[in-house]
């Protein structure tokens, strides 16, 4: 079984308010879950911009080093 990465979860069903699901989320990042499968995360800019990323690629880097072996 893979980790999360954060303590926020969502279905694909809740995304149809995705302003629902961030306002939830309190400013962290939300594993979308998908037949109890996690298929992505949501990551709202107010985290970004706390966490100090200032391009795609630090971005990029910051959820590469989240990613887990199966």
């Amino acid at each position: 079984m893979k980790r999360l990465h954060t303590n926020q979860i969502c279905t694909m069903t809740e995304l149809r308010e995705p302003q629902k699901v961030l306002d939830r989320a309190d400013g962290k990042p939300v594993a979308i879950m998908k037949n109890s499968k996690c298929v992505g995360y949501l990551v709202p800019e107010e985290w970004v911009e706390k966490h100090g990323i200032t391009s795609e690629e630090e971005l990029n880097n910051t959820l590469a080093s989240w990613k887990v072996e199966e």
